[in-house]
């Protein structure tokens, strides 16, 4: 597929296929993606996956700190507020998102859920960590954004699927000891990544965008 093709119909998969991806295609992906831009050709990202029984006992470990009540210690703070127009599209998402499911999205129950199905890699067989050095500035942060973003397009365009994971930061100090990653990195973002399963509905949905006029001011 074209790039303009890849960007529109990359979306976030939430139920996979438990087939392993063979290793060769993980490393194609990372390496297509190690050429995306960054500050003064920085190349601040540092890059673990997880598959098999390693994956299955970091999701134990997480799932364990859950339901102990633990708080989150992610390494970048949680948002905790949005400017209104912001709010207002992560409103309008999760309505939807409550239509479809016929599920309360507020009810504690339900996050529980969702975030042991997170924890889970929503059944993906692989699991990719992005972490870099703690020492960076928010530049460093920016460009591992880019660098996220580009591991999703060259993923999709092998035939794969892909979501981007916060919750997986929440213990970051849990996941950095279990991977014997130093203390010293920070954990920016967790991705899943597998064969989509297109018979799930969870699939089938797929989140809009506003008018490209409300993001948009040209000056002549």
């Amino acid at each position: 597929m074209d790039a303009i093709e890849c960007i529109r119909t990359r979306m976030s998969i939430r139920k996979f296929k438990p087939d392993p991806v063979p290793e060769d295609v993980l490393m194609q992906v990372i390496d297509d993606a190690k050429w995306s831009p960054s500050y003064k050709n920085s190349q601040p990202w540092e890059v673990v996956i997880v598959s098999g029984e390693k994956k299955e006992a970091l999701s134990r470990t997480l799932i364990e700190l859950l339901e102990s009540g633990a708080e989150p210690t992610p390494d970048l703070p949680v948002p905790l507020e949005w400017p209104p127009v912001v709010a207002s599209r992560i409103d309008a998402l999760m309505r939807k998102r409550s239509e479809i499911t016929g599920k309360d999205l507020n009810d504690p129950e339900v996050k529980r859920k969702s975030k042991i199905a997170n924890f889970s890699f929503y059944g993906a067989p692989h699991g990719i960590l992005l972490f870099q050095d703690a020492s960076l500035t928010v530049w460093s942060i920016f460009d591992m954004g880019i660098f996220a973003q580009s591991i999703m397009l060259a993923a999709h365009a092998y035939g794969l699927g892909t979501v981007p994971q916060a919750f997986l930061t929440d213990y970051a100090g849990a996941v950095k000891r279990f991977l014997g990653v130093p203390e010293t990195k920070r954990m920016v973002l967790g991705i899943s990544i597998g064969y989509p399963d297109w018979d799930s509905p969870v699939n089938g949905f797929r989140t809009d965008r506003v008018p490209t006029s409300e993001i948009v001011k040209i000056v002549t």
